[in-house]
């Protein structure tokens, strides 16, 4: 009882100040830990568990993740933050805005905004963000709330729950047209940026997507493209088949995108359940 709270190395201290050597302190270790007497005995908090986000679109305007990236400004240490509203499934760019500061009241005018524009629905929509101070704010919740659209975060600390805003930006910064200095004003930074908008939405062709670009796929436009594509392809193996060891390249239409899927789902029962709810 004497010892209890003491560790082995201070025991081992003080018998040895008494004139008394038991065993060395690494057999005292070995021997608590055969009897699974070394864990950890100060209580410390418990850490809330947070539930991994699962969420999936299986058309245009059901799912949006939106964020927001610095862009260097004209002095050290300025910044001009870029808000990005992205649809996960067709990564069309549905809304942006440079502005000078981040800010909860931007934010929530910019989705509100995006919605009108997209003719969003109640129950139709779901937005999912970061834990960042802009948007878990109280303001754009309300707002959400009011819009009838449903919101939700990543895990703390966890980069991987939003995947489609990171790759857009990564896009975006690595873009060669990308400026190596930093942007003289907040113009130039708007100008530069509704240009890689413009270029991202109506040229890019996104692997992610069967090479169609965002603006097809939010369209509806990628269904003749994709069996387009199939036809030619289907054509020129039948005319040189022996340039082919096997099938021809899948060109199906991605018809399901999500994050973090844990299990299948049935996407006609999906479908049911949001007609219904509508």
């Amino acid at each position: 009882p004497r010892f209890c709270d003491l560790a082995p190395a201070e025991v081992y201290a003080t018998l040895l100040d008494e004139g008394t050597y038991l065993c060395s302190e690494r057999t005292m270790y070995r021997i608590l830990a055969q009897n699974a007497e070394l864990r950890e005995r100060r209580m410390q908090r418990t850490q809330p568990v947070y539930e991994r986000p699962e969420l999936l679109a299986t058309a245009p305007n059901e799912l949006w993740s939106w964020d927001i990236t610095k862009l260097l400004g004209p002095a050290k240490w300025r910044y001009f933050h870029l808000y990005v509203v992205l649809d996960v499934f067709s990564r069309y760019v549905v809304g942006w805005m440079v502005a000078e500061r981040e800010s909860a009241t931007l934010a929530k005018k910019l989705i509100a905004e995006t919605s009108r524009r997209q003719n969003i629905s109640p129950g139709q929509l779901t937005v999912h963000a970061d834990r960042g101070s802009s948007m878990k704010s109280k303001c754009l919740a309300l707002t959400l709330a009011d819009l009838g659209i449903t919101k939700t975060h990543s895990r703390p600390h966890v980069s991987n729950d939003n995947p489609y805003s990171e790759s857009f930006f990564k896009t975006l910064k690595y873009r060669p047209s990308y400026p190596q200095q930093a942007f003289a004003n907040l113009l130039e930074a708007r100008v530069w940026v509704g240009g890689f908008v413009q270029w991202y939405n109506h040229e890019h062709r996104h692997s992610a997507i069967n090479f169609v670009t965002p603006a097809q796929r939010h369209a509806g436009e990628d269904h003749a493209l994709l069996e387009k594509r199939v036809t030619i392809y289907t054509a020129a193996k039948e005319q040189h088949p022996e340039r082919w060891s096997g099938e021809i390249r899948n060109w199906q239409r991605i018809n399901i995108v999500h994050l973090n899927p844990e299990k299948q789902i049935d996407i006609k029962e999906l479908q049911t359940e949001r007609k219904k709810a509508a």
